[in-house]
């Protein structure tokens, strides 16, 4: 089943950023199990959310990195790729995802929370359908987590096409790949990568912090031309959905 997605609008408020009370320690990122994390010192900061710029959001933008959260340029201005780095930390960590970091967040940056994954033998893409997250492992190391929103769960008819919007669990192969915009009776879905059936991981305009997708696995569209960039998901690779 394929998947609808719209341009989200909306205006993006600035962010006054008050001054900056924090110190945090880079801590290398090295092999991690499931639930893993590093160590650093307490950290507070400035409320920080979409459009907000400056050293708290390069500190921000270079802890998430840090963490392995795929954040895009460290720049220092917060933008959609940074939004979907938060929501992923604040779902690896059991926190309301709202894309906005205050106080709990900052803890979690501080105790260096990791997105958890299972380790496996040689490489995959593993989709976590508990927390909604996308995870490109490496043996028994995480490379990258991205916030990702599949099935929501409803029933639909839409394009002469019905069903239970659910991502499938399972072990599969990506199999097929579409190098560009592939329009289906359900929606348009960029730079496609399919792993069962019509369902593939892909580049939407809108990926939000819960499930709302026909049964296919949203990533970002910068997030998506760093996949194809970089070969992280070549045909062949594992998919492991859990």
């Amino acid at each position: 089943m394929r998947e609808k997605a719209r341009p989200l609008h909306g205006s993006i408020r600035l962010v006054a950023l008050a001054a900056l009370v924090l110190t945090v320690v880079e801590v290398a990122p090295g092999p991690m199990g499931a639930g893993g994390t590093t160590t650093a010192p307490a950290a507070t900061g400035p409320v920080l959310r979409l459009g907000a710029r400056g050293v708290a959001v390069r500190t921000l933008q270079r802890r998430l990195a840090t963490l392995r959260y795929w954040v895009g340029p460290v720049d220092g201005v917060f933008g959609d790729a940074t939004q979907q780095a938060v929501y992923a930390l604040q779902k690896a960590g059991r926190l309301v995802p709202d894309g906005v970091v205050g106080p709990a967040t900052w803890r979690a940056l501080a105790r260096g929370v990791r997105a958890p994954f299972r380790p496996v033998a040689g490489d995959a893409v593993e989709i976590d359908l508990e927390r909604d997250l996308v995870l490109l492992v490496r043996g028994r190391t995480l490379v990258e987590a991205f916030n990702t929103s599949t099935g929501g769960g409803y029933a639909y008819s839409e394009g002469g096409v019905s069903g239970v919007a659910t991502t499938p669990r399972g072990r599969f192969r990506l199999y097929r790949q579409v190098d560009g915009l592939d329009v289906s009776p359900l929606g348009e879905l960029w730079r496609p990568k399919y792993f069962v059936g019509g369902v593939a991981i892909h580049g939407s305009w809108s990926v939000p912090p819960t499930p709302v997708s026909h049964g296919c696995v949203r990533l970002s569209i910068e997030a998506m031309n760093w996949v194809w960039a970089t070969g992280q998901m070549p045909l062949g690779r594992t998919v492991l959905v859990y």
